[in-house]
C-alpha cells in the first residue's frame, strides 16, 4: 500500500506541475464563459436590426405586413414598403440587396383568383430567424386582410389574431409541479457531458502516453525492481485520478463564484438560465471518477500491448464510440427522459457517467437506477481491471513486437 502511495503522489505531483494542467484548468473555464456570452449574444442580437424592402401589388397588404413587422420589438426591422410596384421598381430593389444596402427583399404577389405567394430574397442562405418572423407576419396580415373584407370589425379582428403564449410545467415523482427549463436542458446537457468527457478522457489517454513512453525508455524494468506491476498500475491510476478531481473542483469553486457574480444574471437567462441542483453536485465526482476508472483501466491495459503512441491511435475508437454515443442520445433525452433507451443508458457502463447527470436535470431519476448504475460501474471497473492488470504485468516487459490476438490469450494465461 505504501507503495502505491508513493507512486501516486509522484504521478499527482508530476502531472499538476505540467502546463498541460494549468492551461486545460484555466482555459476550460474561460472557453466555457466564452461560449456562455457568445450564446447569448447571438441568441439576442440574431435577426435584430435588419433593414427589409417589401415589394407587393397590394399596398394595404403590404403596409398590414410591414406594421407587425416592426410590432417585433426584438428583430428591430427597419422596413420600406414600395407598392403597387413595377417591374423596374423590383429589378432596383434587388440591386439594393446585391449592393448590401438593405439585407432581405420580400416580394408579396397577388394573381387573378386571389392567391398570395411570397418569396424573400437576401444575400444570405440561411436566415430561419428572419424566415419564422416575417412567415408569420405575413399570415397574420393576410387573416386580417381576409377577415376586414368579410366584415369583421378591425378591433375584433386584432382580438382574433392576439398571439397565445404557452407555460410550460414539469410534475415530478412526488406530484409537485414546477416550472419546465425551456431548451436550458439541452444546453446544460451538452456543457456536463464536455465537463465530464474532457478530463476523462484526456488524462485516460494521457495515462496510456506515459506507459509507452516509460516502456519504450525501459524505466519500468528499473521501478519494477522495487514495487509490483499491479501496485505500479493502481498507484497510476489513482495519482492520476486524484489530479482530475482537483480540476474538477478548481472548475467547481470558479463556477460558484461565477453565478455568484453579476456579469452571470445577465448572460444565464432565458433558455441559458441553468441552474444545478445538489443531487447533481453530489454525483458529479462520482461518475466522473467511476468513468475515469473504467476508461483508463481499458487504456492502461490496452497501452501495455503497443509499442509506439501510433499503435495507441487504433484503440481510440474505444474512447469516442461513447462520447459519441452519448451526444447523440441528448435529443432522446429531450424527447422523452423516462423513454426505454434513456434508461438503458443510463444503466450502461459506458455511456452512464456522460448521461446519468444531464438526466438528472431533466427529470427525476429513480433512486434504483443511480444504484443500479453505480453497481453496473463499479463492476464493469472490477472486471475490465482483472483483464488489464494481466495484460499490463506481461505487456509492459515486452519489446520489439505488436501482440497478436493469440499473444494476449496467453498473456491472461500466464498471469
Amino acid at each position: 500500500m505504501r507503495n502505491i502511495f508513493l507512486i501516486a503522489k509522484r504521478e499527482y505531483l508530476e502531472q499538476i506541475r505540467g502546463r498541460a494542467f494549468i492551461f486545460s484548468t484555466i482555459l476550460v473555464p474561460l472557453l466555457v464563459v466564452a461560449l456562455l456570452a457568445w450564446g447569448s449574444i447571438t441568441n439576442s442580437k440574431a435577426a435584430s436590426g435588419r433593414h427589409v424592402a417589401i415589394v407587393a401589388q397590394n399596398q394595404v397588404l403590404a403596409n398590414e405586413v410591414r406594421r407587425r413587422m416592426l410590432d417585433d420589438n426584438d428583430a428591430k426591422y427597419t422596413v420600406d414598403v414600395i407598392a403597387p410596384a413595377s417591374q423596374q421598381e423590383w429589378d432596383a430593389q434587388k440591386k439594393r440587396v446585391q449592393s448590401k444596402e438593405i439585407d432581405g427583399l420580400l416580394a408579396i404577389l397577388t394573381s387573378s383568383d386571389g392567391t398570395i405567394t411570397a418569396s424573400y430574397t437576401s444575400l444570405a442562405s440561411g436566415g430561419f430567424v428572419n424566415l419564422s418572423g416575417m412567415r408569420s407576419a405575413l399570415n397574420h396580415a393576410v387573416a386580417n386582410e381576409r377577415l376586414i373584407a368579410s366584415g369583421v370589425k378591425q378591433a375584433d379582428v386584432d382580438a382574433a389574431l392576439r398571439p397565445v403564449s404557452i407555460d410550460t410545467f414539469q410534475l415530478n415523482k412526488e406530484g409537485k409541479i414546477g416550472e419546465s427549463k425551456g431548451a436550458s436542458p439541452f444546453y446544460k446537457a451538452l456543457m456536463m457531458i464536455i465537463l465530464l468527457s474532457m478530463p476523462i478522457m484526456l488524462y485516460g489517454l494521457d495515462m496510456a502516453r506515459a506507459i509507452i513512453e516509460e516502456k519504450t525508455s525501459r524505466i519500468f524494468e528499473v521501478m519494477l525492481s522495487v514495487v509490483r506491476a499491479d501496485d505500479l498500475l493502481a498507484g497510476k491510476m489513482l495519482g492520476v485520478g486524484a489530479v482530475g478531481v482537483t480540476q474538477i473542483a478548481i472548475w467547481t469553486i470558479a463556477a460558484t463564484l461565477f453565478l455568484c457574480s453579476a456579469l452571470s444574471s445577465s448572460m444565464l437567462s432565458g433558455d441559458f438560465a441553468l441552474s444545478f441542483s445538489w443531487m447533481e453536485g453530489l454525483f458529479f465526482p462520482v461518475y466522473f471518477v467511476l468513468g475515469f476508472a473504467l476508461f483508463s483501466a481499458m487504456f492502461s491495459g490496452l497501452a501495455a500491448t503497443c509499442e509506439t503512441s501510433q499503435d495507441l491511435q487504433k484503440f481510440m475508437a474505444l474512447a469516442i464510440i461513447p462520447l459519441y454515443l452519448s451526444m447523440g442520445l441528448i435529443m432522446v433525452l429531450l424527447k422523452d427522459p423516462n423513454s426505454v433507451w434513456s434508461v438503458a443508458a443510463t444503466l450502461c457502463p459506458i455511456t452512464a457517467p456522460y448521461i446519468v447527470l444531464p438526466r438528472m436535470g431533466m427529470t427525476t431519476v429513480p433512486f434504483w437506477q443511480i444504484a443500479v448504475s453505480i453497481v453496473l460501474l463499479i463492476l464493469s471497473i472490477w472486471a475490465v481491471l482483472w483483464f488489464s492488470s494481466r495484460l499490463y504485468r506481461v505487456g509492459i516487459l515486452m519489446y520489439g513486437k505488436r501482440a497478436t490476438l493469440p499473444e494476449l490469450i496467453r498473456w491472461l494465461r500466464y498471469s
